[in-house]
């Protein structure tokens, strides 16, 4: 069972659900066919909270982390109408604030339908490059504009990084001294504080 039928058919989360080689670790895996959600699942009543009903009720869950496609599509929507908070990736590029602007305009959207508490657990610098002077000017506007939000780690570019799903493993496992691998540590580590905080 895959994303795509826990969306689309009766499958319930837990069918869904599948083992992995972390301990406490279970993922919902995806294929190709998600692709096509968005029109397959365009007239289906009540097609926004496909998600949110399907993950409503499960018990004994820390986190649920819901990864969404860059487009502001209607499997992104589903995404912002489950979520108690969204964690926003910001590439460190030219056209990377217009689009995050956008879909803090898609948020506070959502907010006034279908989610009222969703809320902004923060914003992620991702290839990031210092030796790049636009790296660094995105970077700098990101936190003079958005302060607090944008989180203290950076994810850097990374070769390790690129090359471990072509290997078919998380970072942590393909290279566990990466770079790459110690700025998504410090994003857990950074994550869990928060969350202390706002508990």
């Amino acid at each position: 069972m895959t994303s795509f039928d826990l969306l689309a058919t009766d499958e319930t989360l837990e069918a869904c659900l599948v083992s992995t080689e972390v301990e406490n670790l279970r993922l919902v895996p995806s294929t190709s066919d998600l692709a096509s959600a968005d029109v397959q699942l365009s007239t289906t009543p009540g097609r926004t909270q496909l998600l949110r009903n399907k993950i409503a009720d499960i018990q004994g869950i820390d986190f649920i982390l819901i990864d969404c496609p860059p487009a502001l599509g209607l499997l992104t929507l589903n995404g912002m109408v489950a979520a108690h908070s969204i964690l926003v990736p910001l590439q460190a590029e030219f056209y990377a604030l217009e689009g995050l602007s956008q879909l803090l305009t898609t948020v506070r959207e959502v907010r006034q339908s279908a989610n009222p508490d969703l809320r902004i657990e923060g914003i992620l610098m991702t290839m990031s490059d210092n030796r790049n002077n636009l790296s660094q000017q995105v970077e700098a506007d990101a936190r003079n504009t958005l302060s607090d939000l944008v989180y203290k780690t950076v994810i850097p570019r990374n070769v390790r990084l690129s090359e471990a799903p072509s290997h078919a493993m998380p970072v942590l496992r393909y290279d566990t001294t990466s770079k790459g691998s110690n700025a998504y540590r410090s994003l857990a580590q950074e994550f869990l504080q928060r969350q202390l905080v706002t508990a």
